[in-house]
């Protein structure tokens, strides 16, 4: 059934928060981008006149699409060619979603993004929809026809998960720029002393080239074995060599509400390192040098 100009208005009003729960539950904004589109043939092939509440109808839709995409990305991934690493988005990004709280911030970053890969995609779904956008479980159970205690248990599994890999305290947004500004200085200059001092000792590094560019196929762990890491990845010759010619050069921005190093070659972004800054260090770094996910970050170089 053919589609008003009113109808199609209508669906765009709902398309931002669409796209926000989908980058959640998927880790991928051009995957984001095809299960909204889906939704919208879905809904406009339905019996719209019997759609009561159309944002709960769409969540719905949406969700369960994404789910059976997780349950396929499980597979792909299996055959991904090095480590995986969620999608980054540059600040402003309406993927980026709700911002308004703690819980929604922490849930976009990149840092609970790559622990969100390690739930079922039930767990995924109830977290994402309750943390991030404040479902009742009621509403929740209903799109994931799931009973509300069942909707309950999982979110309370799925929570401890989380907190449990992210036990450490985070700092306030002033102290984590200025270490990760310290991070980007040390790198720069090649100061090993100086990048163990700021990592944790059991800090783990993940990097994900796609099969594009080198990258560790296993997380390097340990302090001093990431800062030498860091010293023989950042040399000119090498970035050159596998992603083209250009100055080189970086600089701290914010990508998915938290700082991170972009690397620059002329004025295209060919690596993003994302953090999790933590009281005690830094515990983690995300390096994503795939280029197919590092498009959405360019116009902000």
């Amino acid at each position: 059934m053919a589609l008003s100009s009113s109808e199609i208005d209508l669906f765009e009003r709902f398309r931002p928060r669409l796209e926000a729960i989908a980058y959640r539950l998927l880790g991928s904004a051009s995957d984001a981008e095809d299960a909204v589109q889906d939704t919208f043939l879905r809904w406009q092939a339905a019996d719209r006149e019997h759609i009561e509440t159309l944002g709960a109808w769409l969540t719905k839709v949406l969700t369960n699409l994404c789910l059976n995409q997780l349950t396929s990305a499980r597979a792909r991934r299996e055959t991904y060619v090095g480590q995986w690493l969620p999608e980054p988005l540059p600040a402003g990004d309406r993927m980026l979603g709700p911002a308004e709280t703690a819980e929604q911030r922490e849930s976009v970053s990149i840092a609970v993004l790559t622990l969100l890969e390690r739930l079922s995609p039930n767990e995924r779904a109830v977290y994402v929809l309750r943390e991030a956008f404040g479902y009742p479980h009621g509403e929740i159970a209903q799109i994931l026809d799931l009973t509300e205690a069942n909707c309950q248990q999982i979110h309370h599994r799925a929570k401890q998960r989380i907190a449990t890999d992210r036990a450490r305290t985070q700092p306030d947004a002033v102290t984590t720029r200025k270490i990760v500004e310290e991070f980007l200085a040390a790198t720069l200059s090649g100061d090993v002393d100086g990048l163990v001092q700021l990592l944790t000792t059991n800090a783990t590094g993940v990097a994900d080239g796609g099969g594009h560019v080198p990258a560790r196929a296993t997380p390097v762990t340990g302090a001093l074995t990431i800062a030498r890491f860091l010293r023989g990845a950042w040399q000119p010759a090498l970035v050159e060599r596998y992603v083209g010619t250009g100055a080189l050069s970086a600089r701290v921005a914010d990508v998915n509400g938290t700082p991170a190093v972009l690397a620059l070659v002329g004025d295209r972004v060919v690596g993003v390192i994302s953090m999790d800054v933590t009281t005690d260090g830094v515990a983690a770094l995300y390096i994503q040098a795939n280029p197919e996910k590092l498009r959405r970050l360019w116009p902000t170089s």
